[in-house]
């Protein structure tokens, strides 16, 4: 600064005042702007010196680091390197043991696969075997179904036995329901039907109608029969015939015939009849002969004619007896056999497509 001041032009009056200043103190100003110039250039060399020399240490910090992480890196990569290779020898080993094992297990595979062969044949032959068992036991349960079949018909067409051919019935139901095979399902539908016929038309329950007419042969001997028709009103004669008549009335009785048989006038005769036709109406309800039923029961309805009205055991055998006929009325026939049809013609379109593919397997086949 005095410097550039100093080249600057001055007027005279500034001249003349600055020469007659005195000289030693405008050395001493220029002497400490130099040493502070000095000491500032020293402090800024001392600083860079030491962040020189602080860079110089972290530099090597991190180059030491840096090495540490190197070895440390090298070691990894020995031990790496050597458990590479005890692996490479293990799998060399496995490969090897893998070899004899592929070789061990080759004659196995193939034994296996003779097992196997082996195998599907006997599944096949137990299977052929099962099927043919199948076949023998769906045989014997339809030829048992066919055989109860035509039994219930024929119980029904002899002795008119709707109960017996409707268990019958029901018998075959079951064994066409054990067989494995649907198409038989329409056989057992009209089945049901015919059997629901039977059960319909059936008559008056069995044991019942039994046990009714027992009752009645029980109770007849308590029945009365009807008073005797009083003797014809005469008039009080006192002549010799009159006297003759009553004389002898004690030793023979004439009487008008109104054509009453003598069953009528014997009580017990009378109720020894009405018992046996009781029993042979029991009887034919036992057969199952519904019209030796109703024959016997409608006689012994005629018979109670003869039997006084007034007594509470006469009404009611009257009224069982009534019940009875009407029970014993007969029902139109149910017609049977479709079932029995059906069943046999499915059978035998069944044996004709189980014959039909033996000639083109056999035939088919390479030897």
């Amino acid at each position: 600064m005095p410097r550039m001041s100093s080249d600057q032009p001055q007027d005279p009056a500034s001249s003349q005042s600055s020469d007659t200043r005195p000289p030693p103190a405008r050395e001493t100003v220029s002497r400490g702007g130099s040493l502070a110039w000095a000491l500032l250039l020293s402090l800024l060399a001392l600083l860079g010196a030491g962040y020189v020399g602080w860079r110089q240490w972290q530099q090597g910090r991190e180059a030491a680091l840096a090495r540490m992480h190197l070895a440390a890196l090298d070691a990894r990569l020995k031990t790496l390197e050597h458990g590479l290779k005890d692996r490479g020898a293990e799998d060399v080993d496995t490969r090897d043991r893998l070899l004899r094992l592929e070789q061990a297990v080759q004659p196995l595979r193939e034994s296996l696969s003779g097992q196997e062969t082996r195998l599907r044949n006997l599944e096949d032959a137990v299977a052929r075997l099962a099927q043919k068992s199948l076949s023998a036991h769906d045989t014997l349960l339809l030829d048992e179904a066919e055989s109860l079949l035509r039994l219930g018909e024929q119980r029904y067409a002899l002795f008119h036995d709707a109960q017996g051919a409707a268990t019958a019935y029901a018998l075959a139901d079951q064994a066409l329901a054990a067989v494995n095979d649907g198409a038989y399902s329409g056989v057992r539908r009209s089945l049901a039907a015919e059997r629901q016929a039977l059960l319909a038309s059936r008559p008056a329950d069995l044991e019942t109608g039994v046990a009714t007419l027992g009752r009645l042969r029980d109770s007849v001997a308590t029945w009365p029969l009807k008073p005797a028709l009083p003797a014809d009103k005469r008039g009080h004669d006192d002549g010799a015939w009159a006297r003759l008549l009553h004389a002898l009335g004690g030793v023979l009785s004439v009487r008008r015939d109104d054509g009453t048989p003598l069953a009528a006038t014997d009580t017990t005769l009378a109720r020894e009849l009405v018992a046996l036709d009781l029993a042979q109406a029991q009887a034919a309800l036992l057969a199952h002969d519904t019209p030796g039923a109703a024959a016997a029961l409608r006689r012994v309805a005629a018979a109670l004619a003869r039997f006084d009205d007034a007594d509470p055991g006469v009404q009611a055998a009257r009224e069982a007896v009534t019940a009875l006929l009407a029970q014993l009325a007969p029902a139109p026939p149910v017609r049977l056999g479709g079932a029995l049809a059906e069943l046999r013609n499915l059978r035998a379109v069944h044996a004709l497509q189980q014959a039909a593919p033996a000639p083109a397997a056999s035939t088919g086949t390479p030897p």
